[in-house]
């Protein structure tokens, strides 16, 4: 061994001896050790499941799944210690001892809360990080699958496709998403239209309660079983997985994207597309972004209409002639393609990118970003559009996507789960800006344009309450600081309209002395 090599290893162990001595010291890490020790088989090193910010692994685990970049600063809020559980019995160990050594928990599945709450607070907190829990057990003999909630979009599509090519899941378009977080919240993608919501397809769930007891559907009670498929299940307990049904893809779908400027009949095009796209062919789902952009040396307006057919391009070219002749889809501009490729196509993959690249969780990969939502219930006037033109080309960075609802949307009850967004909205908005630069100016300069297009946006939108979609976290809505039943009246109502109140009711039955938190969680009747 060379002298450097002695010299690093003998660094690397002195490191090493040094955070075992600070997490020895750490009262609070001795504390959670004990506990867990009690609580966990005696032949699990526990430690091994820990991460105390003494501990050289700390950092990377926690920076993992954050993914935006604006909490991963030397400032944000840290937790105290990170918990990592390999097994059931370690979740329960982890909700018991919290509750001992008088911790509150964070719940952290994928990262992809876009205001962080799943791992910033600004009072002293333990994170549960439940990435290890992602085992994922399909059986096609009644076309469903459990999938543990540490487990991501991506790799519950690969696991589909490796047993079928003609079925699916209707859930979100970026693979890394955690399952856990993206199902809790409701869950959508390309296949709304068709099938509606990821939580429509909850068939059974294990949860962790807040006496660490494990329940499945029948034992935690339906009224439970209703708060966690569109509730926010952070509100409630610890998933630890849910049983999904699958449903049957055709072996063709047909992507396609046209993009048009202001001088090439964009506002006839977004004009059209808002009446036609919630009400057209079921097997059609289209996203329509709105972005400014610069064309020489002039800024501007972009549409895009970017769309998936459950069929092939004849199918949708025809049914598009009838129904949008405006927007001038021809065969060419269409690709036909399996469904697990439409996945890779829409997550931005190139063209013949193996499905494995699903498995990727892309870790430590983030821009800084800020995301609002919106419901449209009634078309916006061409008067309107270009007003809105002038609005975002004034403010300059931030998009707006449109997601076309209608389709099974319309048929599910807005009582039948928590998320309450159904019959009579058009369509959804995410208000979207990303920047690269650190720095509060930068970052106050575009959290500012957002917050001045959506209060732009006032006039065009759902109003009493106006409506926004929990996995587009936004605390620009408001926050519990207290956690009292008016508090999270104003986001509870914006996010789940008349279920507010039942999920109030659930929570009051089984956490009534508010355990499970975060700024937006749903709280007890008796706080």
């Amino acid at each position: 061994m060379s002298n450097s090599m002695a010299i690093s290893l003998l660094f690397s162990l002195l490191f090493l001896n040094i955070s075992i001595s600070s997490a020895a010291s750490n009262p609070t890490y001795q504390s959670l050790l004990q506990c867990l020790s009690q609580s966990i088989n005696p032949s699990q090193n526990v430690s091994t499941i820990l991460f105390s910010n003494t501990n050289p692994s700390y950092a990377s685990v926690l920076q993992a799944y954050i993914r935006n970049a604006r909490f991963n600063t030397s400032s944000t809020p840290k937790p105290i210690i990170i918990i990592t559980p390999l097994e059931e019995s370690h979740v329960s160990a982890a909700v018991i001892c919290s509750q001992k050594v008088g911790f509150q928990l964070k719940i952290r599945s994928g990262g992809h809360d876009y205001e962080g709450l799943s791992y910033v607070s600004d009072k002293p907190f333990f994170v549960l990080d439940m990435f290890n829990l992602r085992s994922i057990s399909i059986d096609m003999t009644d076309e469903s699958a459990w999938v543990e909630t540490g487990a991501t979009l991506g790799e519950l599509y690969y696991n589909i496709w490796e047993k079928s090519n003609v079925h699916g899941f209707p859930a979100g378009l970026c693979p890394t998403v955690g399952v856990g977080g993206h199902l809790s919240g409701a869950g959508y993608g390309t296949l709304m239209r068709k099938y509606g919501l990821s939580s429509d397809y909850i068939v059974d769930a294990k949860i962790v309660n807040v006496d660490g007891k494990i329940l499945d559907r029948k034992a935690m009670g339906e009224d439970l079983f209703w708060a966690i498929r569109g509730g926010g299940a952070a509100s409630f307990g610890v998933v630890l997985a849910y049983k999904v049904k699958l449903v049957r893809v055709p072996e063709t779908v047909t992507v396609f994207r046209l993009e048009r400027l202001l001088a090439d009949n964009a506002t006839d095009i977004a004009l059209k597309w808002q009446s036609i796209a919630p009400t057209t062919d079921e097997n059609l789902f289209t996203r329509m972004l709105l972005q400014p952009v610069t064309r020489n040396r002039q800024r501007t307006m972009r549409v895009t209409v970017i769309g998936q057919y459950l069929g092939n391009a004849d199918g949708v070219v025809a049914l598009l002639s009838k129904d949008f002749p405006e927007l001038g889809l021809k065969n060419e501009n269409c690709t036909e393609m399996t469904w697990i490729d439409s996945v890779l196509w829409w997550a931005n993959f190139d063209a013949g990118t193996p499905p494995t690249a699903l498995l990727d969780r892309n870790v430590n990969d983030a821009d800084f970003l800020k995301r609002k939502s919106d419901y449209v219930q009634t078309p916006i006037s061409k008067n309107g559009l270009e007003s809105l033109w002038q609005k975002m080309v004034e403010l300059g960075n931030v998009g707006l996507a449109c997601n076309a609802y209608g389709g099974r949307m319309d048929e599910i009850d807005d009582k039948e789960t928590p998320f309450p967004h159904r019959k009579g909205n058009l369509y959804k908005i995410q208000y979207s800006v990303n920047w690269n630069e650190p720095g509060n100016e930068t970052e106050m300069n575009r959290t500012s344009q957002a917050k001045a297009l959506h209060e732009f946006m006032t006039q065009f939108v759902s109003k009493n309450p106006r409506r926004a979609y929990l996995n587009y976290r936004d605390i620009d809505i408001g926050v519990a600081e207290n956690w009292s039943y008016e508090e999270g009246k104003v986001y509870g109502e914006s996010y789940f309209a008349g279920n507010y109140e039942r999920l109030v009711d659930v929570k009051t039955a089984v956490d009534p002395n508010n355990f499970f938190r975060n700024e937006q969680s749903i709280p007890p009747r008796t706080k």
